[in-house]
Parts: structure tokens; C-alpha cells; sequence
């Protein structure tokens, strides 16, 4: 599976949150599965690809040119995708994608959550959306969220899009077993075949 990781870039946060990044990539790994990434090389985003590759996963790295430009760019992946922009970068992220794991970020991993959180709720894909908050970093927003629910501004099933996690284990069960039930069985598609 291809799984896309959005995550802090910031090289101010503490400690814990790149020891996070490590564990997920170092799981990853061990599951057999390959990271896209937003392909820079600095904080939470360098630990993850590379904690992936020490285990043996292959990385993708998707990277606008002006974040190349600052040398912040991944060179050690093992596919470093170069766009013109946030937006091509996003759209080529999606695309290579099988599911989606949130840890915990600033506002350009917010922008990626929303965008990812708002195609499924609304039915433009039915990708797999983790976040893994073992600290509450994002409990204002679910709070913030559950208002907005109450007043009406979001569809009723806008949780049902999203699995909140606060353990590895935990986060990658729900993308292995949410998976698992996107994919027809053997069963499921006899059936479909025989009516």
C-alpha cells in the first residue's frame, strides 16, 4: 500500500514529535508499505522517509521547486518528484496515494488534512484518512469541528471519513483494516458477476 504521510516540516517543535515521525516510518516499513511524502529532508518529514528506508521501504518524495531551490529537498529518495507549485505537489500526493496517515503539524498540514477530509466526506474518493494524535494537538479542531456539525455547517457523516487515532499500532490497524474493506473479496465479486 501507498501511504501518504502529512506531517511537520518545522525545525522548532520538541523532540517527541520526531520520535513519532521515526516510529511510523520504522512501521511503515515493517508492514511493507511505501511513504509519499512531501519530500523535504528537515524535521518531522526527514525522520519519517528515513526511519522508511533504514527499514527497507521505498519513499516518494514530492517537493515544490522553491523548496528545492532552499535545499530542504529529500535527494535520498528513492523517487524525489519535483512540481511547480503547492498545488501540483498536493494533486500528485493524492494521486499516488492509497491512503492517508495526518500526525501532527502546522497549517500547511492542516491545509493537506482539510483537503483530503473534505474530497471524502463529500465522495470524490474513498481513500483511507488517519490522523495519530497521542498528545491532543488536534483536539481543539475535532471540538471546533463538532460545533460546526451541531450548527449544521457539515454533512452528517464528516466523522465518518475520519479515524482519530493516538497510537501507531493503532492508526495503522484502521488504514490496514479500512483498506482491507474497500477491496472486494473473491465472494463479493463472484456475486457481482453471477447477477
Amino acid at each position: 500500500m501507498f501511504i501518504c504521510v502529512f506531517l511537520a516540516s518545522s525545525q522548532k517543535i520538541d523532540n517527541k514529535y520526531l520520535a513519532l515521525a521515526e516510529e511510523v516510518g520504522a512501521e511503515l516499513a515493517r508492514r511493507g508499505h511505501t511513504l509519499v511524502s512531501g519530500g523535504a529532508k528537515v524535521s518531522c518529514m526527514g525522520a519519517v522517509a528515513r526511519a522508511a528506508r533504514a527499514g527497507g521501504a521505498r519513499t516518494i518524495g514530492v517537493i515544490p521547486q522553491a523548496l528545492v531551490d532552499i535545499e530542504v529537498s529529500d535527494q535520498e529518495s528513492d523517487e524525489l518528484i519535483v512540481t511547480t507549485d503547492m498545488r501540483e505537489r498536493k494533486g500528485i500526493m493524492d494521486a499516488r496515494s492509497d491512503a492517508f496517515l495526518v500526525l501532527p503539524g502546522g497549517i500547511g498540514t492542516l491545509e493537506e488534512l482539510f483537503e483530503i477530509w473534505t474530497s471524502r466526506t463529500i465522495g470524490l474518493h474513498d481513500k483511507p484518512l488517519v490522523l495519530l494524535d497521542p498528545w491532543g494537538v488536534y483536539a481543539p479542531l475535532r471540538t471546533l469541528v463538532e460545533g460546526m456539525h451541531e450548527q449544521g455547517f457539515t454533512r452528517p457523516d464528516v466523522f465518518d471519513a475520519i479515524s482519530w487515532t493516538t497510537t501507531v499500532e493503532e492508526a495503522f490497524r484502521h488504514l490496514e483494516k479500512t483498506t482491507t474493506h474497500l477491496v472486494p473479496s473473491a465472494e463479493e465479486l463472484g456475486e457481482a458477476t453471477a447477477g
